[in-house]
């Protein structure tokens, strides 16, 4: 398995972020249809304030160009569309990206007495991914 982690920002308005979350409680069939059909097994989505950090797990092959290919579907691009009317880049955004690619620094399976390992890398085009 491979892991991906990134971080975006909702806009700061009470009201705006309740509508968001529900959103999140229903999420279109066609959007986590879309997100399996590419390869990702998992998905997780916290909020902390306005900060908003996701984790995405995807089958060892998992190629990261093909990410866009969830996109493709009308469906999942008005959900994206609509997603977008809630976010806003984090401040450590660069320039044209949307959610903001973390870089992984520290993995306990990874030091020494584990007994497991995990394989995290870098979301090609972190910046273009649909928005969640």
């Amino acid at each position: 398995m491979r892991v991906f982690a990134q971080a975006i920002d909702l806009v700061d308005d009470p009201a705006r972020i309740d509508e968001y979350l529900r959103h999140h409680r229903a999420v279109w069939p066609e959007v986590t249809e879309g997100l399996r059909r590419i390869g990702i097994r998992g998905m997780r989505i916290w909020r902390g304030g306005t900060r908003l950090f996701m984790v995405i797990e995807t089958d060892d092959d998992f190629d990261p160009a093909r990410y866009q290919e969830y996109a493709r579907d009308p469906r999942t691009q008005e959900w994206d569309a609509l997603m977008r009317t809630f976010q806003k880049p984090a401040p450590s955004a660069r320039a044209g990206e949307w959610w903001t690619q973390l870089d992984e620094i520290f993995d306990l399976a990874a030091t020494s007495g584990s007994t497991s390992s995990s394989s995290t890398a870098a979301l090609s085009g972190a910046g273009k991914a649909p928005a969640r």
